[in-house]
């Protein structure tokens, strides 16, 4: 994922992987030696490790993040006809999910300063045939886990969490994927914890909702050749399994790395705020792993965000939006039924954010020069 163009790419995934060359190799050459490339003892070994790495007790490895929401949802017990409150502001993938589990997504707007879903306004969706929220937990930082039982409890929903940019996160004393009933992450490479292409999983304190799972990401059969259930063939690859294996140890560093160049981003950012150049707000210290460093480009700035991101590239800064459109205004999505002005706090942020260079390796003169950048370009 590195340019030899630019001058600080937007990820460079060489610097964790190049270390650990000779102990991918071994495990890829393990699961070749084993031949158990489906289903594996390397996906077993991995599906553990992960969900006590998550503070649960079961987890099940899917083909990727998508899936990991629909499947986990289905093994939740979410059924046609039942309404799921999702964030307008995510990526579509979350949307996804709850469509092909059969279920109906009613959108709530975001909170401006977090980026995170507002829950008085998801108060203000629930109705009679809400059974679920999914908070997801955007950039690397957690929806509020107080806030989220109390607002659970209130209502009689279940909390299925998208963790899928939070890896290892932590809030109030929680770590992403523990507080609710399941949890969707994905290994997409450039993930805080990536594969070498696709991959997810759900993690669940609740042994029924993993042996639903299992069951359910292998054509609906709890043993072979018995479809007790339509399910579907979405498995996490045994080769995949033991790469992600060899990396979960290294995790809790990348993601101090990340942690302290957010805070170097952050004593330079939160001076330009009288420019109009304004960070999304951590409320989680160290808790807060920063898949992506997001910052809004304002009104009061003399650029427009899109003129930012344009000048950036011109000096070899890769940078990116996370995410220009938000879901209820996709084309593919129409059928819903929202309109433009519908959640206008997601609709004014597609319009500002944009997500500068973060990945671990990333030096405190790679971030000079992005800060630098931004202040030339800015006054």
């Amino acid at each position: 994922m590195t340019s030899t163009l630019s001058s600080v790419p937007f990820v460079d995934l060489t610097l964790i992987h190049d270390p650990l060359k000779p102990e991918i190799q071994a495990a890829i050459q393990a699961v070749m030696d084993q031949s158990d490339f489906v289903l594996g003892h390397a996906l077993t070994d991995f599906e553990i490790a992960f969900a006590n790495a998550c503070g649960v007790q079961y987890g099940v490895g899917v083909a990727c993040g998508t899936d990991a929401i629909a499947l986990g949802l289905q093994a939740c017990g979410i059924q046609p006809g039942d309404e799921v409150l999702v964030p307008a502001n995510t990526f579509i993938a979350t949307l996804i999910g709850v469509l092909h589990a059969g279920a109906t997504p009613v959108l709530v707007d975001c909170d401006p300063h977090t980026a995170l879903i507002d829950l008085n306004q998801a108060d203000k969706a629930v109705t009679k045939k809400t059974k679920a929220i999914i908070p997801v937990h955007l950039y690397g930082q957690m929806v509020s886990p107080h806030q989220l039982f109390a607002f659970a409890k209130a209502h009689d929903l279940i909390i299925f969490e998208d963790a899928a940019q939070a890896h290892l996160a932590e809030r109030e004393s929680y770590g992403a994927g523990s507080i609710g009933l399941a949890a969707a992450f994905s290994f997409y490479p450039s993930k805080n914890l990536g594969a070498f292409g696709d991959g997810g999983m759900v993690v669940t304190q609740n042994e029924t909702v993993a042996a639903n799972l299992r069951s359910l990401r292998n054509y609906g059969a709890p043993q072979k050749y018995v479809h007790s259930e339509r399910g579907t063939n979405s498995r996490l690859d045994t080769l995949q399994a033991a790469i992600l294996k060899v990396k979960l140890p290294h995790l809790e560093q990348w993601n101090r790395e990340r942690n302290f160049a957010a805070e170097k981003y952050d004593a330079s950012v939160l001076l330009m705020r009288e420019k109009g150049i304004i960070p999304i707000e951590n409320q989680s210290a160290d808790g807060h792993v920063y898949h992506l460093y997001v910052i809004r480009v304002t009104e009061d700035c003399a650029i427009t965000r899109d003129r930012l991101k344009d000048q950036l590239s011109e000096q070899g800064i890769q940078v990116g939006i996370h995410y220009p459109i938000p879901c209820h205004l996709q084309p593919a999505y129409q059928n819903l039924g929202y309109k433009e002005g519908d959640f206008p706090q997601a609709e004014k942020l597609s319009q500002q954010i944009l997500s500068l260079p973060m990945y671990p390796g990333l030096t405190t003169h790679q971030i000079n020069q992005v800060v630098s950048a931004i202040q030339s370009t800015i006054n």
